[in-house]
């Protein structure tokens, strides 16, 4: 039986796609964008016991699979038929294409994080944290750029490039902070310390950030030395929990949220009201899904084995919530979404720019995820299968004065 056309009816007849197959057969309209070439019977067996998302993402990943053609408009057009291959259609498959052999489950990819122990111990945050964030900063600078700020960037306009959008999205929080020389500003989950660096730099703020990477904290503390702002920014390899005593004026928290999980999210907003002082402000900025009644979206599919372990997005409506039973009064909130598919599209194209770098730095398997995990995610915020939202409270005085003004002065 011809390989071709079986792929190309388990993708969907209709797909904008073509298939190549490494037995010589072709299936799918001429002139279409995009060529999936499998190129050898182990993509077959990823595709079958796999299924959609995950059966091709581990194709593709082990090099079985390739695309020629735009990403992104391949994960499109699966998109747009809701791609997704139920087992009936699998054995279909399966008795056509050779029988029960396929069955014998290949190797996993080594990127495929399997964590241990209890979900959202410290131990396993570590662990998940360490997984995507200490990859090589080197292969970060590359793709994040001069910035290495790895969140969503807020375009003032559609002609900025992304280092502008980077800094006016760190200028943003610190205007929604009210930041003021002397001031203290915490900064949890602080990646490579951009924000602290920024709130030092352009407000005079003292600034803490921590993070649970440490070759993260490590990129931090050199880049602070450098920049001469050591009197007033610091990085620290440590878990937000493990933050010394004491009350800021202002918290941020860029990108955490994601990573706290949803029983956790009471504990964690209730930890940050009280590091605050009365009047202090709290911006949460993080991706949400775009709806409470989503469940799929709490399915362990390749974002969770590949990119972020343990990962649990939660609508905006839900963070509300917590943040208000936990104490905060909530004074603004504002959906990015679309900047976010910019970005991304952002570091999609530095990816491309230095993909041989990368491929010599963190290894062609690893790479290829890597582009895998950017065209789905831009195609998400896209879609609006994802959104992020920026969520401003306050811990209100013993008067409950918020100390904010009567109108937003930020933009």
């Amino acid at each position: 039986m011809a390989v071709a056309p079986v792929i190309k009816h388990l993708l969907g007849d209709s797909a904008p796609i073509r298939v190549r197959a490494y037995d010589g057969s072709r299936s799918g309209p001429v002139d279409a964008p995009v060529l999936f070439d499998v190129r050898n019977e182990r993509a077959l067996s990823y595709l079958v016991t796999g299924g959609g998302e995950m059966g091709l993402a581990r194709a593709y990943a082990m090099g079985d699979l390739e695309v020629e053609g735009d990403l992104y408009t391949a994960m499109a057009g699966l998109a747009d038929l809701e791609f997704a291959v139920p087992w009936t259609q699998r054995l279909s498959a399966l008795r056509r294409l050779g029988g029960v052999r396929l069955l014998r489950p290949p190797p996993r990819p080594a990127q495929e994080v399997r964590l241990r122990g209890r979900r959202h111990s410290r131990e396993r945050d570590q662990a998940a944290i360490s997984h995507h964030y200490d990859v090589s900063n080197r292969f970060y600078e590359w793709l994040l750029g001069p910035s290495m700020a790895y969140t969503c960037a807020v375009y003032p306009d559609a002609g900025a490039s992304l280092e502008q959008a980077q800094w006016h999205k760190h200028d943003l929080v610190a205007r929604k902070l009210g930041l003021e020389p002397g001031m203290r500003l915490l900064d949890v989950g602080c990646g490579w310390g951009g924000m602290v660096m920024h709130a030092a730099r352009e407000y005079g703020v003292r600034a803490l950030g921590v993070t649970l990477s440490r070759r993260q904290a490590e990129w931090a503390a050199k880049a602070i030395a450098e920049a001469g702002l050591s009197d007033l920014a610091e990085v620290r390899h440590l878990d937000y929990r493990d933050v010394p005593p004491g009350r800021f004026d202002a918290i941020s928290s860029i990108g955490l949220t994601e990573h706290i999980g949803r029983a956790q999210l009471p504990g964690y907003f209730g930890f940050l009201l009280r590091r605050l002082q009365p009047g202090g402000r709290l911006l949460n900025h993080c991706i949400t899904r775009p709806s409470n009644h989503d469940p799929a979206s709490r399915k362990r599919r390749f974002i969770n084995r590949y990119i972020f372990p343990d990962g649990e997005l939660e609508a905006v409506g839900h963070l509300v919530s917590v943040m208000h039973d936990a104490g905060f009064e909530v004074r603004h909130e504002e959906n990015f979404r679309e900047h976010y598919a910019r970005t991304l599209t952002a570091w999609s194209q530095n990816l491309e720019g230095r993909w041989d770098d990368a491929v010599r730095e963190i290894g062609l398997p690893k790479s290829r995820v890597w582009r895998l995990y950017l065209a789905g995610c831009r195609l998400g915020f896209d879609r609006n299968a994802v959104q992020l939202h920026q969520v401003l409270g306050v811990r209100l005085d013993s008067h409950a004065d918020a100390h904010v003004p009567l109108r937003p002065h930020w933009e």
